[in-house]
Formats: structure tokens, C-alpha cells, sequence
């Protein structure tokens, strides 16, 4: 398989301070909004900063969750899915995201907590199962899960003013009381898994299939990769202190294609460093469940869908049977 990264296209992504937006000058909104729309009009991706998030929550909250991965197996046992798509603990093996896209991968190297909104107390389809230990885990949880969908709220306004619509509320207006998770994924060491396979990632080449999603990533071998317009795998640049958002499927759409939901992938650990484990801390923002998904712009580019159907299509098509 090929991991060799291609050089950036001319805009590439891009790393944009929130602070402008935030300070609440027209002429603050607008350049952020402008580099908003460059950003994710050619790679789909960008990296923000001054976002807002506590700095130290996820480092706290990546503790917590590193005693629950590593700790005992009943522990985990007993908040586990039925299936992908539930909330609670995600075994290795069960989610392969290559095959969205038809290839034929092995299972994505990984392991997940997925944490529903009503960890926020909103109501929600499914519950989220806690488990009985780490004791601190709940907590840190459901703190940084506020915070992220604030900002995640926040960037929908920042869409839509980079979008040109008129009414900056139109995505929050229907994404608000969104079903959107928040996903802890858990990316073990060689040692612990085993030699990489072939053809075998931490996350096998995929789009998201949400409207935004904000990733607090760590840097490691196993490194992010976006794929451009052109087919070309760019390693996506770490910036401390940042988070990483990308456009999905159901925003693509929303935009008439303006905004590209680009493929991207988890690089497989390398042998050189087999004591390497990274975390990343997930938010997949979500319509709400009834929204019919249409085109803003350029109205016939894509057939218009119900989120939920669209979604749940989607989360099928990676479960490993």
C-alpha cells in the first residue's frame, strides 16, 4: 500500500485563529469566514485555534480513558455495542471503514468509547453506558463533551456565514438537538496488537458522514493523511494546542459540493516505535434526525436525503460482518 504523502496543493490546509470570530468585529467574521471556505473548498479539512476548549481536559480526560482501555476486560465487557452505531465500548475488530469505499481491508486497528448527547442531558436515542471504574472517568467525559458540541454549535454559524447564507443560525437551527457522538478512539501499540496486516490501518480510507467533525489528535508514526481532489495522500501537519475539522458527507451536500468531504486514513504504527499507542478524541456533529439534507447551493448537484437514513446507511456499510 502506498503512505507516501504528495506535495500540498496551493491552499492546502489551511490553520485559521478563532480568535477574530470570537472578538466579534463584521471584518474578524468575515476574514475568518473567508478563510473558512478556502480551506475546506479545496482539501475538506482545516485546523483551528483560540478554539475555546480547556487545554487541560484532553489530558485528563485521555488518562481516564487509558485506564479504562488497558483495565480489565469484564470492566469493558460490560458496556459493550450490541453493534456499530450504539454507545459504550467498541472491541478491536468490529468496524473496518475501507469498506465504504469497497476495500477489501482488515479490521481498523482500534478500539472506541462512543458517548451519546445525553451524556449532556439531552434527549437521545440510545443511552450511554458507563463503566464501573476508572471513578473519574464520567465526569471528564461529560465535561469535554459540553464543551466540544459548543463549539461545534459555533463553527455551524461560522459555516454558514462562510457559505454566504443569509440567516447565520441555519445549520444550528437544524443541528442543535442532534443525536452527534462523541467518540474516544484508542489506537494500541504493536505490542499489544500484534504485527500490522496487509493492507491494514488504525483507520482504513473514508469520509465522515456528518456535517463537521472536530478531532483532538497527537502526533505519532501512525499519522493522519487526507487525500486531495486529485487522489494525492498529504500528511496532515500537527499543530499543538489545535484541533483538526473536516467537512462529511451530509455538509458536502449541503453545500452543493462547494465543500469537499475528502477521504482521509489512519496510518498503520510503524515497527520502529511498537511501544507507540496514540488517542484521539473524536465529536461527529450530526443533524437532527429528521432533517432533509438538500442543496444550498447549485440545487440539483445531489438528491436530497433524510439524515437519519443517510447516516445509518452509512454506519452498516463499515461493520465487519
Amino acid at each position: 500500500m502506498s503512505t507516501q504523502p504528495t506535495p500540498p496543493s496551493d491552499a492546502g490546509i489551511l490553520t485559521i485563529s478563532l480568535a477574530p470570530w470570537f472578538a466579534g468585529t463584521d471584518e474578524g467574521r468575515a476574514e475568518v469566514a473567508a478563510l473558512v471556505d478556502r480551506s475546506l473548498s479545496d482539501m475538506g479539512f482545516m485546523v483551528i485555534t483560540d478554539h475555546g476548549i480547556d487545554p487541560e481536559l484532553p489530558g485528563r480526560l485521555r488518562a481516564e480513558l487509558l485506564e479504562f482501555f488497558t483495565g480489565p476486560e469484564e470492566v469493558k465487557e460490560a458496556v459493550r455495542v450490541d453493534q456499530l452505531g450504539d454507545r459504550g465500548w467498541v472491541p478491536y475488530g468490529l468496524e473496518a471503514n475501507g469498506y465504504i469505499f469497497g476495500e477489501d481491508t482488515p479490521p481498523d486497528m482500534k478500539e472506541s468509547f462512543v458517548v451519546g448527547m445525553d451524556a449532556i442531558d439531552r434527549a437521545s436515542s440510545m443511552a450511554t453506558p458507563w463503566p464501573e471504574a476508572p471513578s473519574g472517568l464520567r465526569d471528564v467525559v461529560v465535561e469535554y463533551t459540553r464543551q466540544v458540541e459548543d463549539l461545534h454549535i459555533e463553527l455551524m454559524r461560522i459555516c454558514a456565514v462562510a457559505l454566504g447564507l443569509d440567516d447565520p443560525e441555519h445549520f444550528v437551527d437544524r443541528e442543535s438537538s442532534s443525536d452527534s457522538v462523541m467518540n474516544v478512539n484508542w489506537y494500541p501499540p504493536l505490542v499489544r496488537t500484534g504485527p500490522v496486516q496487509d493492507n491494514q490501518y488504525r483507520i482504513g480510507p473514508h469520509t465522515d458522514f456528518g456535517t463537521v467533525t472536530i478531532l483532538d489528535r497527537q502526533p505519532g508514526t501512525g499519522c493522519l493523511q487526507v487525500q486531495d481532489a486529485a487522489g494525492g495522500w498529504h500528511d496532515a501537519e500537527f499543530v499543538p494546542g489545535s484541533l483538526t475539522i473536516n467537512v462529511g458527507d451530509l455538509l458536502e451536500m449541503w453545500s452543493g459540493g462547494r465543500w469537499r468531504s475528502s477521504r482521509h486514513r489512519v496510518l498503520p504504527p510503524s515497527e520502529a516505535t511498537p511501544e507507540e499507542g496514540l488517542m484521539s478524541l473524536v465529536f461527529f456533529g450530526e443533524p437532527d434526525d429528521d432533517t432533509v439534507i438538500a442543496p444550498l447551493l447549485d440545487g440539483d448537484a445531489f438528491e436530497p436525503v433524510r439524515a437519519r437514513d443517510f447516516l445509518e446507511a452509512k454506519i452498516a456499510a463499515i461493520t465487519v460482518a
